[in-house]
């Protein structure tokens, strides 16, 4: 009898041990994504130069002193200048080669598509050495300079802008209802108008995902222009990294705060017009 009683009672359980073992993995992965966010702008506001636990007290001046800092203002209108250059290069770049890849009959097309994502496989400071040397030798075949330069840089970061347009966008499209540009077709339209009237707008969710994901990871990218930059033309991640040198008090990390609340603002409004969730 008590093994009847029991059995039942079994497969409850089982399935709810297992529902807790879901959630308890769910809140560590939660928990090692978040704890070093919150420790960041937790230290931002530590009153004491040298970080200590538990803190002496609370206090703003390391944002006043941050605002004070030239190389930081400077690194971050450059890094916002190369953001949005290569952003506004890359993505329609990225989009074309996306529409190319998925609606047209190209041989190799496994190929290229590997190839265009690549960039996203290599190591950024390998690729940043691989571009330094490639400067270096067409500075001297064109005898112009090129590191260091706003379009050099900017080109540098083009190779990151494309390869997260061609993985949104190909995304997108895959899941993209055909029936009304074929409507429009047999109806007559050309295909510019279908396309510019129909899978256009269809397809601006994807783009717009793109256009963040590019801008942010141009932005925020270190490795990538370390060996590019130079003398006046120096972003905002290797400012902070030059500032850590001779430095190491709470104000690189009021940094990164004003940079984390930017980017959590900018993924908010435009998640309010574009849902990302449909997309990545």
């Amino acid at each position: 009898m008590s093994a009847a009683t029991l059995s039942p009672a079994a497969p409850g359980l089982s399935a709810r041990l297992g529902r807790l073992a879901v959630l308890a993995a769910v809140i560590l992965a939660y928990a090692v994504v978040f704890a070093p966010i919150v420790m960041v702008i937790v230290t931002s506001f530590f009153d004491q130069e040298i970080v200590t636990f538990p803190p002496e007290g609370l206090t703003w001046r390391w944002y006043l002193n941050a605002w004070a800092q030239r190389d930081f203002a400077r690194g971050f209108l450059t890094s916002l200048q190369i953001a949005l250059a290569a952003t506004a290069i890359g993505v329609p770049l990225g989009t074309a080669a996306a529409l190319a890849l998925v609606r047209a009959n190209i041989p190799g097309r496994g190929l290229i598509n590997t190839f265009l994502l690549a960039p996203l496989a290599v190591p950024a400071i390998v690729a940043g050495s691989a571009l330094y040397m490639f400067y270096l030798r067409a500075e001297d075949w064109l005898d112009m300079d090129i590191k260091a330069t706003l379009g050099g840089l900017v080109a540098a970061n083009v190779l990151i802008t494309i390869p997260w347009t061609v993985r949104l966008v190909t995304a997108s499209l895959a899941g993209l209802d055909r029936s009304a540009e074929e409507a429009a077709a047999n109806l007559g339209a050309r295909p510019l108008t279908v396309f510019r009237r129909i899978t256009l707008p269809m397809l601006r969710p994807g783009i717009v995902a793109a256009a963040l994901f590019s801008f942010v990871a141009s932005f925020e990218n270190l490795e990538l222009n370390l060996l590019l930059v130079g003398p006046g033309r120096t972003t905002l991640p290797v400012a902070m990294l030059s500032y850590l040198e001779f430095r190491m008090d709470p104000t690189l990390a009021a940094v990164a705060t004003a940079q984390i609340l930017m980017v959590t603002i900018l993924m908010l409004v435009t998640d309010r017009f574009v849902k990302l969730s449909r997309i990545v």
